[in-house]
């Protein structure tokens, strides 16, 4: 019995591989070859040569019918080689995700070898699927394929289509995650009978898209998927779109223009016969909703709308406990938690006024500003950027008061006086990547907090964005929410003692004076003069003031959050972002101690008598999580549209 083909099948592997065919029909032809059609147990070869021999050499005995077929020695049934190439433990058989087209024609070169010439090939492929085979260029030997119907040439790198090669049968045409950059050269000569085209994850761009979907191109076009494109003008879209009569399923999810809160409901208005959007079928009462929205269309702001949410901080580790307890001059230490976020800059939004500084959003409650007096002292901190490195594409933040590092304490440096970017270069060991924004995104923060067991923050910011292009690729990227701790050592600024003398009181003492010295003159003397004291020196107790050092920021976590549901047609995502437990047994009770003391001294009036519960061997301290939510504003009617 021959050998089982793999290792041939290996090497034309390794050698497409290498050689990386970029034509159609060389693709095609490698993949042909990989089937072995000629070899083993397919083609003619000993293992039944037998039964391809010419009629005239055969003798009158082999002419004669018999009850059961019988083989020369040395080769195979038909049977026995069809269960070679069907059984999935065969190491003749075919991979799993083989088309049904590659097993026919497996079956066929053992059945009947002599019919797979090239005439019947292109004449047999109805269906022609070659995903991610490194095809760049569709060329005319495609239109040899005469009963071709169904192309699909996905996750490939072709960036144009010469329609002129494309066959005049094709129903189906499917070009997923390719690198096509507009429409226009499907346009040149379209095959008149497409009904399904399948542009999804390209890169097609601009307003002038619009004008390639019309049913001057595409007359029976009933299914279209331009998803996850960059495409922007909504209206635009909707106008061409309209004219296509049979247009029944429609996928926009994932470009620009679908990030607005009106989005499907002006598109279901606009396309009446519309079935199916975004894989989500177009039920009666959406269309009712919405029935005469797409008049209003000239109305209608391109903007999106975001809402961030960032609710309780569990599990974050009082590190108070470790510090000694202040002297009369200090060090006073506090310690503030809050959680940032970074987001795209808009040119009009929240980031614009900043230009090219980093703006550090802080919104502190009315509660928390009486004795703020440690905590920043504006709302808004500007941090200037300072020069980028080529060597670190981290930026770091000028003529701060804040010592960006990854430790518990290092020494202030002024970045206004780094002169150049070596110097600068020395720097950024000791700062921390995850403190800085990623270029052209804006850092957003919660107000600060004190330490507790739970912390709520209950913090909402709006974002409005009407550059849509760049907000696709970042929520691609998605936000990066990180838990930073700020440590602000202040010391007691001890001033000189005054010796100031307290005043006297005027009408009493003159009066005593008065009558005495009147006394003194008729001669009677019967009291003896009042000797006028002097008030004691009393040092005056000027309220202490504190000298503040910059602060320490320490980052405690921080973790990716996707944000690419946001453009799969998700209306929101919400998360609890886990950054593992950085508490320990031990802190925890020295945090549980500290304040059952603290209670006990406040219910020293009461009787009842305060236990330290009982930490047990398997006890876990809690991770340490926050929970995020950021919200894609999204109208459910025509009425809440027109409202806002």
């Amino acid at each position: 019995m021959e050998q089982p083909p793999a290792s041939g099948s290996d090497s034309d592997s390794d050698s497409g591989s290498r050689s990386a065919p970029e034509t159609l029909s060389e693709v095609v032809r490698v993949h042909l070859r990989k089937l072995c059609l000629h070899e083993f147990p397919c083609g003619i070869g000993s293992w039944n040569r037998s039964r391809f021999l010419p009629q005239t050499w055969r003798t009158w005995r082999e002419l004669t019918p018999r009850e059961e077929e019988t083989v020369s020695p040395g080769e195979e049934t038909v049977e026995a080689l069809l269960g070679l190439v069907r059984s999935p433990h065969s190491p003749w058989a075919l991979v799993e995700d083989s088309s049904a087209e590659d097993h026919f024609l497996r079956e066929l070169a053992i059945q009947n070898p002599l019919m797979l010439k090239d005439t019947f090939l292109y004449s047999y492929f109805r269906s022609l699927r070659m995903v991610d085979k490194q095809v760049s260029l569709v060329d005319k030997d495609l239109l040899k394929f005469v009963n071709l119907e169904e192309l699909i040439l996905s996750a490939n790198k072709i960036k144009e289509v010469n329609a002129a090669n494309l066959p005049s049968t094709l129903k189906v045409l499917e070009l997923y995650g390719n690198e096509i950059r507009s429409m226009e050269c499907l346009c040149a000569h379209p095959p008149p009978g497409l009904q399904h085209l399948g542009l999804g994850h390209n890169k097609l761009l601009g307003p002038l898209e619009s004008l390639y979907v019309t049913n001057n191109y595409w007359p029976n076009l009933v299914s279209l998927d331009l998803g996850f494109n960059d495409l922007t003008d909504l209206q635009g879209m909707m106008v061409s779109l309209s004219t296509l009569r049979h247009l029944r399923l429609l996928v926009l999810q994932g470009n620009p223009l679908a990030l607005v809160p009106y989005y499907r409901g002006f598109t279901i208005d606009s396309l009446t016969r519309l079935c199916v959007l975004d894989d989500i079928t177009v039920s009666p009462n959406e269309k009712h909703q919405f029935r005469g929205f797409s008049l209003s269309g000239d109305f209608l702001a391109q903007e999106a709308q975001f809402v961030v949410s960032i609710g309780n901080v569990k599990g974050v580790v009082d590190t108070s406990i470790w510090d000694p307890e202040p002297g009369p001059e200090g060090p006073f230490i506090t310690y503030n938690y809050y959680v940032t976020y970074d987001f795209v800059e808009e040119e009009q939004g929240e980031g614009s006024q900043y230009g090219g500084v980093l703006a550090k959003i802080v919104r502190p409650s009315s509660a928390e500003l009486v004795g703020d007096e440690l905590q920043r002292g504006s709302e808004v901190q500007l941090l200037e950027e300072a020069n980028e490195s080529q060597e670190s594409g981290a930026t770091e933040m000028g003529e701060s008061e804040l010592s960006f590092i990854s430790g518990r304490s290092a020494l202030p440096v002024p970045l206004s006086s780094i002169n150049s970017a070596e110097e600068l270069a020395k720097l950024r060991p000791r700062m921390d990547p995850r403190l800085f924004p990623s270029p052209g995104t804006v850092l957003f923060s919660t107000n600060h907090k004190p330490w507790a067991d739970v912390i709520s923050y209950n913090y909402e910011m709006q974002h409005t964005f009407k550059d849509l292009v760049p907000l696709k690729a970042f929520l691609l990227s998605g936000t990066t929410v990180t838990i930073v701790e700020e440590k602000i050592v202040s010391w007691a600024v001890v001033p000189l003692p005054v010796e100031i003398p307290l005043p006297t009181k005027k009408g009493k003492g003159e009066k005593d004076k008065k009558e005495t010295v009147g006394k003194n003159k008729k001669g009677k003397a019967e009291k003896e003069p009042r000797k006028e004291q002097k008030a004691p020196k009393k040092k005056k107790e000027i309220p202490k003031e504190l000298r503040q050092e910059p602060s320490v920021l320490r980052v405690l976590g921080s973790d990716l959050v996707a944000l690419e549901p946001l453009l799969a047609g998700e209306s929101q995502v919400s998360t609890v972002c886990n950054y593992g437990v950085i508490r320990t047994l031990e802190s925890d009770k020295m945090t549980l101690t500290r304040d059952l003391k603290k209670t006990k001294k406040g219910a020293k009036k009461e009787k009842s008598k305060l236990q330290m519960p009982s930490f047990d061997s398997d006890y876990q301290p809690e991770p340490l999580t926050v929970e995020v939510q950021i919200q894609l504003n999204q109208y459910r009617t025509a009425e809440e549209a027109l409202r806002f």
